[in-house]
């Protein structure tokens, strides 16, 4: 089966993505794409955002004494991916905690309206000389993927102006409300600070690419998550630690 996907945090990051489903993505299409009526929020001590549909983090904006954000605010510039298949959405269900037992994300069906032709993903590298030579030695090897939605992003087109929407499988936010803050998350902001944490050299969060690099080492087999008494089940933990495991077997 092929889907397709919008992308609104790391994932619009190519090499991100391409590690996570682990191929090249030589038949994936991409084109920026916008989301309307969604917001796009940091979550607290994380370098990736959530997003909600307005109808939810309205409640953030009105506890911040912003009140209600004007149309063209309750928008979310993004990546379109076509060409999924359904290995790669088991992958990126599992990069994004989407998981029955424990859920950071839950994956719906959104309209997403494409901000440009689709290119294929394999387009998206360019050569290192056209990195900025302000760029840090430790965010060199991230800044060689061109971004689809740019740094500085071009002023949107009237929301009258919008091309047709197409369907798409997006990931929303699924935690805890408090855990959001009313702040914007910036993909700019995101690349300039901490993509070097994701990929490249230096990089510090592969803890996020374990459970979906084992997978990719299962080759097609299936696994499913349950959550266990951690001493029933023999598993060690310190000392205050909850008593709750998520265990992941092969099927």
């Amino acid at each position: 089966m092929s889907y397709s996907a919008f992308f609104y945090g790391t994932l619009m990051h190519p090499s991100i993505l391409r590690r996570v489903i682990g191929h090249s993505g030589k038949d994936l299409e991409i084109c920026p794409a916008l989301l309307l009526e969604h917001t796009r929020h940091k979550i607290k001590f994380a370098d990736y955002p959530g997003v909600l549909p307005y109808t939810k983090s309205h409640e953030l904006f009105v506890k911040s004494g912003r009140g209600d954000l004007p149309q063209e605010d309750r928008t979310v510039r993004g990546t379109f991916v076509k060409g999924l298949n359904d290995k790669d959405i088991a992958l990126l269900d599992l990069f994004e905690g989407n998981y029955a037992c424990l859920k950071e994300y839950t994956r719906e069906e959104v309209l997403i309206h494409p901000l440009g032709r689709l290119a294929p993903l394999s387009s998206t590298m360019v050569p290192n000389h056209s990195i900025p030579s302000s760029t840090p030695a430790s965010l060199s090897d991230a800044a060689t993927d061109s971004y689809v939605v740019p740094l500085h992003a071009p002023a949107l087109p009237a929301l009258s102006a919008l091309a047709l929407p197409l369907r798409a499988q997006t990931y929303i936010y699924a935690g805890p409300l408090t855990d959001l803050s009313p702040e914007l998350w910036s993909y700019a902001d995101f690349v300039r600070e901490n993509a070097w944490k994701w990929v490249g050299r230096g990089r510090d969060a592969d803890d996020y690419y374990v459970e979906v690099e084992r997978r990719q080492a299962l080759d097609g087999q299936t696994l499913k998550t349950e959550i266990v008494d951690a001493d029933a089940a023999g598993v060690p933990r310190s000392a205050g630690e909850e008593n709750k495991v998520v265990m992941l077997e092969i099927e």
